[in-house]
């Protein structure tokens, strides 16, 4: 899916409206798909990042598509500001400070590899978001996260770390699927 300029700053304005709403009533911004582009009606996976001062100050999103494109950028816009637990709840005032960034997330597909060099030498740096498991441990990162790890190598690394898992880890038993995402904020 690609969106036309006016509908991506449509839905950016949609993830605002969902903070300003939970600011004021404590829910997530309600919408009727039927005042929205027919895109907005299709179902999409999403994650939604706000950053305050360059910094992350939530991020929440789900890998499969379950709502419609725009509820669920309402929905995840709401859960980044007041239900990422590794930040308190967003205020007031801090709104006016923050940037939002919508990651549209591509179907994942799983890839096939035998050791993990060859898994490494298959990852697409700036391109693919990856999702690691092994065992009961998973762990996602986004496209976007190659502005700050730039090597294959360090990207894998840190997606372990992220899932729970020591860098060196590995077993034949891990899986890893990837997928792109479209980037839509003020920049992008």
């Amino acid at each position: 899916m690609s969106l036309n300029e006016k509908n991506r700053k449509v839905l950016l304005d949609l993830a605002y409206q969902s903070i300003q709403t939970g600011l004021d009533t404590g829910h997530p911004l309600s919408i009727n798909l039927r005042d929205y582009p027919i895109e907005f009606s299709k179902q999409r996976a999403t994650f939604v990042t706000i950053e305050k001062n360059k910094q992350l100050r939530g991020c929440i999103g789900m890998l499969k598509a379950v709502l419609p494109l725009a509820e669920d950028v309402c929905e995840n816009a709401f859960s980044a500001a007041f239900k990422d637990l590794r930040f308190p709840p967003l205020d007031q005032s801090e709104f006016s400070e923050i940037d939002i960034h919508i990651s549209i997330l591509s179907p994942a597909e799983e890839l096939e590899f035998t050791s993990e060099q060859d898994l490494i030498f298959q990852i697409r740096p700036d391109v693919d978001g990856l999702i690691l498991e092994s065992g009961s441990r998973r762990g996602t990162f986004l496209p976007s996260v190659w502005q700050s790890i730039t090597t294959p190598v360090q990207f894998l690394q840190h997606l372990k770390q992220k899932a729970g898992l020591d860098k060196n880890y590995w077993n034949d038993q891990i899986k890893v699927s990837r997928y792109t995402a479209e980037l839509i904020g003020k920049d992008s």
